[in-house]
């Protein structure tokens, strides 16, 4: 599918519209985990609710005229490692190079990485101010949910995976935006200060390459790749925007406004959390859009990946990807 398709579907204002005008009731809902928009079969624009399960009563048909689809996705959490995960997979080769070990300076992005008080994520990409060059990935991964303090360490690969501060030491915390455990979120991000010496800007070489520094909106059926921590190269698409979810985290429950949802469930697990999403061109006639960045994943369930928007991320930091 075309990544420009349906960037215009039939009502897509009309529903956007009537999702915004009722998410906050349909939140106070037990059982909804969120909304957001995608598309029905005959290709116009829905109104999707997502719930833990498949027993929540008391939803709606349709919203202002609007069709509403329900979708069973499961309680959505941060993608930080935890322990009841297997370990890396879905890569493309037969004998995948494991993103979870300790990488030779400069380290590839989409590799395990963190805060020494965490468990592992990964680092997605390495942007820059024009002066200075740092490591992206997700507050959770590089701040512990706000509890870091700037200049803190951070390190290659994360502690659950055998890194340790200060001998794998790739840089030090530098902003993060705080997560809002009592109001609306946009990203969950940080950046932490390094150098080239320590940070690549390429994936490993079962990956997809280098990112491009020019970026892409997110669109409904929009194909999309990825490297991380935990299942290494993955392809998947858009297939919900301007998402609305409730995201569990060790210190509590964060609200996220204007985010992407990605299927296949299997495109992330987690600890890959902080994964750089790029377009999936192919060798159609989106080619030129190949590896432009999209999102940066930091949620998802056992059905889907949420990612937030990138442009507002590199705006929030004042920088650009440091790619092709």
């Amino acid at each position: 599918m075309s990544a420009v398709l349906d960037s215009n579907p039939p009502g897509l204002q009309k529903a956007i519209e009537a999702q915004e005008r009722h998410t906050q009731t349909i939140m106070t809902q037990p059982g909804v985990v969120g909304t957001a928009i995608g598309l029905r079969g005959d290709g116009k624009a829905s109104v999707f609710i997502l719930t833990e399960g498949p027993l929540v009563g008391g939803l709606p048909d349709s919203l202002d005229g609007v069709p509403v689809q329900v979708r069973v996705t499961g309680k959505i959490y941060s993608r930080h490692h935890r322990t009841n995960h297997e370990g890396p997979g879905g890569g493309d080769t037969e004998d995948p190079i494991d993103p979870t070990t300790r990488f030779d300076r400069p380290v590839p992005i989409g590799v395990s990485t963190g805060h020494p008080s965490i468990t592992a994520g990964t680092y997605g990409a390495r942007v820059t101010d024009g002066s200075n060059v740092y490591a992206l990935s997700n507050n959770h991964v590089y701040a512990n949910e706000n509890l870091a303090s700037i200049d803190d360490p951070v390190i290659q690969p994360g502690t659950f995976d055998g890194g340790a501060s200060p001998a794998d030491d790739i840089g030090t915390l530098s902003d993060f935006e705080p997560i809002d455990f009592l109001g609306n979120n946009t990203m969950d991000a940080a950046i932490a200060l390094s150098s080239t010496v320590d940070l690549g800007n390429s994936t490993p070489s079962d990956g997809y390459g280098t990112p491009k520094s020019t970026t892409a909106a997110a669109t409904l059926n929009m194909k999309v790749k990825k490297y991380g921590r935990t299942t290494g190269f993955t392809k998947g698409q858009v297939y919900l925007t301007n998402a609305t979810v409730s995201v569990g985290y060790d210190t509590g429950v964060a609200l996220f406004v204007g985010q992407i949802i990605i299927t296949p469930g299997n495109f992330s697990a987690p600890g890959d959390s902080g994964s750089l999403i790029v377009v999936d061109g192919g060798k159609g006639r989106n080619k030129g859009d190949d590896r432009k960045p999209v999102g940066l994943l930091f949620a998802g369930s056992s059905t889907i990946t949420i990612a937030s928007p990138i442009d507002p991320i590199l705006t929030r930091f004042g920088v650009t990807v440091d790619g092709d």
